[in-house]
């Protein structure tokens, strides 16, 4: 079985054709169209064109935004200029065949989940550390969605009482302090200061900024400065995850984006900050924590595989004639 995922970024539109097993038989990108309409016939171009080599079950798209418990609008998008925007029926009408849509951070985990460093569990937490840090609950084998469609929000949740503004519009969120960004703010704050950030320094006044790429690669040579940056926004995270285990009570952490390609150097003090947050640490069970595996795939393969389960489930329904009797057969008065 087929099916086409397509994951719409900031920047690129990244669609595939992805098969049972989660492996991509073809994939496409294309620049993200600032405008809304262009965007969305770019998506049904893509599609169409996937589809045209293809036998394929079902369609899947995952964008940034809250998306509605009925998976067909997206009520707010943080970078595309979509207001509860009938998303699904748009393009349903493009492609002619029914599409799922999703949350791009809860496609990514569901991907993981179902092909990556999740597939040996039942209950998983997916935090992406990029820009922001995003967020996907799976629990007994379950995408939570919540009563509205938006759950899973964990980036934005409150980290510190009137901390540092977010994006979302409130102050001290989780993505402010554990965040790819946050890994810049805490190696420039360094760099301020003398000797550990002197490396940091010496970066900056080179390139004229921190990236967080950079970064890496510090902390990779064994720079002090750069290790303490990502101490800092590996303890924010690992803090936070005691408070997610509290409520959630996972099997396991995976932690995806950019700065998760540092692995075990961000991991251990994750782990670190984690046990010293979490209640009762000692007498009770606790999660495992793992890098994703699938990378920027994570979110196409997770909405195909979505959008095949979706198609599947269309296919084992009952057709309903008219009078509403099964057109399989039905019972004689």
């Amino acid at each position: 079985m087929l099916n086409v995922g397509i994951d719409i970024g900031g920047t690129k539109i990244a669609g595939g054709v992805v098969d049972a097993d989660g492996t991509i038989v073809e994939k496409l990108r294309v620049d993200t169209p600032v405008d809304t309409a262009a965007l969305a016939d770019a998506v049904i171009d893509m599609a169409r064109h996937l589809r045209s080599a293809h036998d394929v079950a079902g369609v899947g798209v995952a964008a940034a935004g809250f998306i509605d418990r009925a998976r067909e609008v997206v009520i707010h998008a943080p970078n595309i200029a979509w207001r509860n925007e009938p998303l699904k029926a748009t393009l349903e009408a493009g492609i002619g065949i029914p599409v799922a849509i999703e949350n791009d951070a809860n496609a990514a985990g569901w991907g993981e989940f179902r092909f990556g460093a999740g597939r040996h569990v039942e209950h998983m937490v997916m935090l992406t550390m990029g820009t922001g840090v995003g967020g996907a609950i799976v629990m007994d084998g379950e995408l939570y969605l919540g009563g509205h469609g938006i759950g899973g929000e964990l980036g934005h949740t409150r980290f510190i009482r009137d901390g540092r503004p977010c994006g979302c519009g409130q102050n001290g969120c989780l993505e402010q302090y554990a965040s790819g960004r946050a890994l810049q703010r805490e190696a420039g704050d360094i760099a301020d200061t003398a000797g550990i950030g002197a490396g940091l320094a010496a970066l900056r006044a080179e390139k004229g900024t921190i990236s967080g790429p950079a970064v890496s690669r510090l902390v990779l040579a064994g720079d002090e400065g750069a290790i303490e940056a990502l101490r800092r926004v590996a303890t924010a995270l690992g803090e936070a995850c005691g408070g997610f285990q509290a409520v959630l009570d996972p099997e396991l952490f995976v932690i995806g984006g950019g700065v998760a390609q540092l692995g075990e150097d961000l991991l251990t003090p994750v782990r670190l900050a984690y046990e010293t947050s979490l209640p009762g640490y000692g007498d009770r069970p606790v999660a495992d924590f793992a890098i994703a595996r699938l990378g920027n795939d994570a979110g196409l393969i997770g909405v195909a595989d979505l959008a095949g389960r979706a198609a599947a489930a269309r296919s084992a329904a009952p057709r309903v004639e008219a009078s509403g009797v099964a057109a399989s057969g039905g019972k004689e008065g």
